[in-house]
């Protein structure tokens, strides 16, 4: 096992009817701006409750943070912040919204040109206002994490910034606020967890047994529970495992002492930005592709994920990684997913413009190795039209 730190600060609030706890959480002198998304806060009630939980406190809000977090959007939230000298941030809704909000936190007292911030992948970031979440989508695990991804749309750059003054102080999980979801939302959201826990556990062997085991068991209950998930909206149970497997993979315990790939993430990443198509969706696109054409890389652990995920202890080893791989793709396709580029409307055109994003964005040499090349990318890219 890897040399690690490992701090989380952030409190968990979990379960029904939780959202009152606020009163307890937001100090009753901060002045908070209240940041979510589009419609569906409000027409299902969450907002109110919230409101109602912060009682006389001084709020303004801030709607229309987009599925994909744009620097355009949040730098007018920014100035709302700075004009009206509030101190406090409180996110309402899924991980765009949480990780715009950290943006915010972080280029509202911020010296020099904001962008920098993602530029820099966070490094120049000293300070940040509190925040504080009440999370209505599970996924990306951004309520429990320091890690934040923006976009761009002028550029078309989608980048990653990290710091450790961002992580949020609370988050407030309550699964029933899950239950009016979309189906599309659902379904990302389990593909968002499983990818997420699959790049920090499909390297190479690191003799973390702790680790390894956790993801396995993680990668394993969303198996169980994905199709049930979408097949039993107002099942409390399901919706309360699929949150905190959401929380779990991406809240640095899996991840504490172990290589890391983020491949996948980041090719995704240029798919979102050019051609708008949901994060997790992209993950599922390019991760069977990437794990086929990786396979001798990864061979040790694509024959423990075999194993252990999938039970497949008979064939060869090839025919044993193999069917672990389609297994998975499967899976994604069992949550209605589709895992083809094609099936987005994009040809082998749309190839040399992804390739020229990533290398404009300097993702050159990704994965735990560095042996990611922009031609092992287009490879991928291929493989998955």
């Amino acid at each position: 096992m890897q040399n690690f730190d490992f701090h989380n600060p952030t409190r968990i609030i979990f379960g029904k009817d939780t959202i009152k706890r606020l009163s307890d959480e937001v100090p009753a002198s901060a002045r908070i701006l209240i940041l979510y998304g589009g419609c569906s806060a409000e027409k299902n009630g969450t907002l109110a409750e919230v409101r109602a939980a912060l009682g006389s406190r001084v709020t303004q809000e801030f709607g229309g943070i987009e599925a994909n977090p744009t620097f355009e959007t949040l730098m007018r939230a920014v100035e709302q912040v700075r004009s009206q000298e509030l101190d406090f941030l409180l996110a309402v809704g899924g991980g765009s919204v949480i990780d715009g909000t950290k943006f915010v936190a972080a280029a509202a007292g911020f010296d020099g040109d904001p962008w920098s911030i993602l530029e820099s992948i966070g490094a120049n970031v000293s300070r940040a206002l509190p925040i504080g979440t009440v999370l209505t989508l599970p996924a990306t695990g951004s309520e429990m994490n320091n890690g934040s991804v923006i976009t761009r749309r002028e550029t078309q750059t989608k980048l990653v910034f990290m710091s450790p003054h961002v992580f949020p102080q609370f988050s407030i999980l309550d699964p029933a606020k899950t239950f009016t979801l979309p189906p599309r939302q659902i379904a990302n959201g389990l593909l968002d967890s499983f990818i997420h826990v699959v790049e920090q556990y499909l390297t190479y062997p690191a003799d973390a047994m702790v680790q390894d085991r956790f993801a396995e068991g993680l990668l394993q209950t969303l198996i169980d529970i994905g199709p049930k998930v979408l097949a039993e909206p107002q099942d409390y149970t399901l919706r309360a495992n699929m949150m905190w497997v959401a929380t779990l993979t991406l809240n640095g315990l899996i991840g504490a002492g172990v290589p890391q790939d983020w491949a996948t993430h980041l090719v995704g990443h240029e798919l979102t930005a050019r051609y708008g198509i949901d994060h997790a969706r992209t993950l599922a696109i390019v991760l069977p592709s990437m794990l086929r054409l990786r396979k001798e890389s990864k061979r040790d652990k694509l024959l423990q994920y075999a194993e252990r995920v999938w039970g497949l202890t008979e064939g060869s080893e090839d025919e044993r990684m193999d069917t672990a791989i389609d297994r998975t793709q499967a899976f994604f396709e069992s949550l209605g997913v589709h895992t083809r580029l094609s099936d987005y409307g994009l040809s082998a055109d749309s190839i040399d413009v992804l390739i020229e994003q990533l290398d404009r964005h300097g993702m050159t040499r990704l994965g735990e190795h560095g042996d990611v090349t922009l031609d092992v990318s287009r490879r991928v890219l291929e493989a998955s039209l």
